[in-house]
């Protein structure tokens, strides 16, 4: 039954942007397979879901730790912790570009976006994903 979960995470669903903001229709939340309960990210996955967060557009750190609460349905809290090295990191790597902008709150805040080379790691990083998905829905499955 985790198939349904993480294949959820990476579905693209229509967002309505308003002042900025990036929202989920009500209507297109699934009840979730799991329970809510928070849940650590396996090892090598954070990039991934960081990447598919920004996804959708440009978004400051804490913009980007509450996308994906939204779209694990509350399943993964990205504290920062570890969201800013990992940003950090990313940026190292040229996934993502930053600039300087103005938060919702009028303060002065980085937002991060998905660079091209960023799309393309985001592409492979999920396919790489959906493999070990597979193959371990495949072990549990075996009789």
């Amino acid at each position: 039954m985790i198939g349904p979960l993480y294949f959820h995470i990476f579905d693209l669903r229509p967002v309505d942007i308003l002042q900025g903001k990036a929202y989920l229709p009500v209507e297109s939340l699934q009840e979730s397979v799991l329970s809510p309960e928070q849940t650590n990210l396996l090892q090598g996955t954070l990039d991934m879901v960081i990447l598919k967060a920004l996804r959708l557009g440009e978004m400051h750190g804490l913009g980007i730790s509450h996308r994906i609460e939204q779209i694990s349905q509350g399943t993964f809290v990205v504290k920062s912790g570890s969201l800013f090295p990992a940003l950090r990191r990313m940026q190292e790597e040229g996934w993502i570009s930053s600039a300087w902008g103005q938060s919702e709150t009028n303060r002065r805040a980085r937002y991060y976006r998905l660079t091209k080379a960023g799309v393309k790691q985001l592409e492979e990083e999920t396919a790489k994903w959906e493999r070990i998905v597979l193959g371990i829905s495949r072990t549990l499955e075996a009789s």
